[in-house]
């Protein structure tokens, strides 16, 4: 395995667009940081999630780079998605009870603007927190401060084994 990385790396250094190197350098560097513990998710590590969280709220930034685009050189919806869940997701599971964990059971996201410039950046907070489950809410915001997209999630308290 280790042989056949070296020789994709040899060719992707020596044929690769800036781009292509880009993109290797923010993926490597994600996963030198999941390596060294700074990261609990390949998910995390690959897109440099960064963190931040309160009581009762959860952001997360991502680095927009060449990778988390699709044909049209903007970012993917499915993307989006991914740092919205994240968000809160990592919310949910913060707000459960002990002993309980919280997974995604639905999630409905209205994408508005396209997520463009330098970071995408996910706000969550909770809308609603019942025994069996939560409701919570993700927003996108542009640096400027515009809605770029709208989630809700439910999400379902499972008993931790």
């Amino acid at each position: 395995m280790k042989d056949e990385l070296r020789l994709l790396t040899e060719e992707l250094l020596a044929q690769g667009s800036e781009d292509d190197l880009n993109v290797l350098h923010h993926i490597l560097l994600g996963l030198k940081g999941k390596n060294e513990g700074y990261y609990s998710s390949y998910v995390g590590a690959i897109l440099n999630m960064k963190k931040e969280i309160t009581p009762s709220s959860c952001s997360v930034k991502v680095p927009i780079t060449k990778a988390l685009n699709n044909s049209l050189d903007i970012v993917h919806g499915g993307m989006t998605a991914t740092i919205l869940d994240t968000a809160m997701g990592t919310l949910a599971n913060l707000l459960a009870p002990e002993g309980y964990g919280a997974v995604t059971s639905q999630l409905t996201i209205h994408y508005l603007l396209p997520v463009q410039g330098e970071e995408m950046a996910a706000e969550a907070h909770i809308i609603h927190q019942g025994n069996k489950t939560m409701v919570i809410e993700g927003v996108i915001f542009s640096p400027e401060g515009k809605r770029l997209a709208h989630a809700t999630g439910t999400f379902y308290l499972l008993t931790l084994p």
